[in-house]
């Protein structure tokens, strides 16, 4: 069993670098089976979704090469088949966008209903509504979803979703740039990493316009060619390290970012007291004083993200006062809430919406992470807590953080891995 042990209460100082942005990452992977010929991929995290998913193309078939640890070559030109392998996909949820590259590529594809962190119905209803108005037949048998074009190409064709979806929008896309024809997504999610997925498709030869608004036209082309490309920064990491800032004091650099991407989390963090101070590339966050509380709804970007909103409710335990945190986007995120109390926070939940009275201090705890944000949230409390918290179940923060217990010990933070003996098994061997 392995597990983060985080001494905590020290202030964190000095520079973390961020890496390139896992949502990004696990669906422009993908797209890479629309590109004939090879394309070089660059700023790729070092994480195991990342892996999954490259593992994933290479069970199809997929010629990868890994240039540097950032950077690698993926070919897909040879690929015959589109029946995804079902024990990978069921590891991570963004197996779905191998539903709408494998359409756009043959015209079919066979892939297992995704996995990844379970925030109760996560459906892909909007999905498969998209593919189905582009001419696709969609069923569920054998424990795999069905895709078939009618035509055994997709047609372009005018889409409105439903709701804001991120994974509907990036899914549609990849569906629809071979397509014949011209696709528009219209009520499309504005996210960083659909404006990227659009921009590598385009570096490739695609016609995509409009990403980054809520109207996005796809014309369709004959192919795809290969060529270079580098995926953003995470704006997720950096905030998640902008929140373990707040939360535990001290002064950090946060380096290789966006800055307008942060703008949403940085907001919050000005009315919570936290100077952030942006640059170029970077944000230098501080805390000195006292945090003040501060009310927070999670919702499509611009937006306040929901990928963000354990991590800042870590940060919320610790404010003056009453802060009222909403979840404006999935139903059950509030999981890791239980967790927090074993650490002496003062939370009450009533549907989406969380009640946080703020505490002088939290106190270190044995607790296990619930899945990937929920876990990094732990790792924030653990750092300001007083005393030790250990933190199990950590392949769910590994899923989307690259080096998290190096990059923490780099500015200050007592944190290490920690790897016991499995107890059931013991007792079994016993």
């Amino acid at each position: 069993m392995t597990k983060y042990v985080i001494h905590g209460g020290k202030p964190l100082y000095g520079e973390i670098d961020i890496s390139g942005a896992k949502n990004a990452a696990v669906a422009i992977i993908p797209a890479a089976l629309l590109v004939d010929g090879s394309c070089r991929i660059e700023n790729i995290p070092q994480i195991s979704d990342v892996t999954l998913i490259l593992n994933i193309l290479q069970e199809l078939g997929a010629d990868v090469r890994t240039v540097n640890r950032t950077t690698v070559d993926v070919d897909c030109s040879h690929i015959r088949n589109a029946r995804v392998p079902e024990e990978l996909a069921r590891k991570i949820r963004a197996s779905y966008y191998l539903i709408g590259a494998l359409l756009g590529r043959f015209g079919s594809a066979e892939v297992p209903p995704p996995g990844g962190c379970d925030f109760g119905g996560r459906p892909i209803d909007q999905h498969i509504k998209g593919f189905v108005a582009m001419g696709a037949e969609v069923d569920v048998r054998g424990g795999f979803i069905h895709a078939r074009a009618e035509k055994g190409r997709m047609q372009g064709t005018h889409i409105y979703l439903d709701i804001v979806s991120v994974g509907a929008t990036m899914n549609i896309m990849l569906a629809a740039v071979l397509a014949d024809g011209l696709t528009v997504i219209e009520n499309a999610a504005k996210e960083p990493h659909i404006v990227d997925l659009a921009n590598f498709l385009n570096s490739m030869g695609a016609d995509i316009m409009g990403a980054g608004t809520d109207v996005i036209k796809i014309r369709g082309v004959d192919r795809l060619t290969g060529g270079t490309y580098s995926i953003i920064p995470d704006q997720i990491e950096a905030g998640t390290y902008m929140a373990a800032v707040a939360a535990a004091g001290g002064e950090v650099l946060i380096k290789n970012v966006i800055p307008k991407h942060l703008e949403c989390i940085t907001a919050k963090l000005l009315e919570m007291g936290v100077e952030v101070e942006e640059r170029d590339d970077a944000v230098l966050v501080r805390r000195t004083g006292k945090l003040t509380r501060t009310n927070v709804k999670t919702l499509p970007y611009p937006g306040f993200p929901t990928d963000m909103q354990p991590q800042i409710a870590a940060v919320l335990c610790l404010a003056e006062g009453t802060s009222v945190l909403t979840e404006g986007v999935w139903d059950n995120r509030y999981r890791y809430v239980d967790e927090f109390r074993r650490m002496g926070a003062q939370i009450q939940v009533d549907g989406k919406i969380a009640v946080i009275e703020g505490v002088d201090h939290l106190t270190g705890a044995r607790i296990q992470a619930c899945d990937l944000r929920a876990g990094a949230a732990m790792v924030i409390a653990g750092l300001a807590a007083r005393g030790t918290t250990e933190i199990g179940c950590i392949h769910h923060i590994e899923r989307g953080y690259e080096d998290i217990v190096r990059k923490l010990s780099g500015v200050g933070a007592d944190i290490r891995v920690v790897v016991t003996p499995d107890e059931d098994k013991q007792a079994q061997v016993g």
